[in-house]
């Protein structure tokens, strides 16, 4: 196969994973943009985690709530866990890389936050630990997953979100989460200020 083939096929499968997924994603991505809005409302934060890619996501959806995502608004309360290399180094060392997100949560977390926690396999020891975590401190857990959602589908409670990407390939996945991540931003800027373009 050709290279310009080849890429052509990554902006066609890419583009029908995320058809394939309106109908299945629509609703959730809905139900987690209303559980944000109604955390920052009260005063209370959003903290995000992951691995790897998923990482990344975290700090992208930080950015634009701390920051701004299309319109000027004030800033709202994010943070991402994946971010401080102190904290994150010290406690791999000391308690190994499965409790990184665990214990940033433990300190972080209060009642009401809401903890979105991204993993394209739905098994990172270290986000299932994070959302253990979030339940003992009463924080509602926004799961963006994969792959059939893994052990993090099995474990959500009621109050909580899943948006599980219909595929298998973890590309395709980050894709559908980037997406995802854009859309919870528009929908917290829309209930926050109305925006409607």
């Amino acid at each position: 196969m050709d290279l310009i083939t080849r890429i052509s096929q990554h902006f066609k499968d890419s583009a029908q994973t995320k058809l394939d997924a309106i109908e299945l994603l629509a609703g959730p991505i809905a139900q987690a943009i209303e559980s944000m809005v109604a955390c920052l409302l009260n005063n209370g934060k959003i903290l995000a985690c992951g691995n790897g890619g998923s990482a990344a996501d975290a700090q992208h959806l930080a950015a634009e709530l701390v920051g701004r995502f299309e319109a000027e608004r004030h800033e709202l309360a994010a943070i991402a866990l994946t971010t401080d290399s102190s904290i994150m180094s010290a406690i791999a060392n000391d308690y190994g890389f499965r409790m990184v997100f665990a214990k940033q949560v433990r300190a972080l977390g209060q009642p009401g936050d809401v903890l979105v926690a991204i993993s394209t396999s739905g098994n990172s020891p270290s986000v299932v630990e994070a959302i253990s975590a979030a339940h003992e401190n009463e924080l509602r857990v926004v799961a963006l997953t994969g792959k059939g959602g893994g052990a993090i589908g099995e474990m959500l409670r009621e109050g909580d979100v899943h948006i599980l990407v219909p595929a298998e390939r973890t590309a395709r996945i980050q894709e559908t989460h980037l997406l995802t991540i854009h859309c919870l931003c528009d929908g917290i800027d829309c209930l926050l200020m109305g925006v409607e373009e």
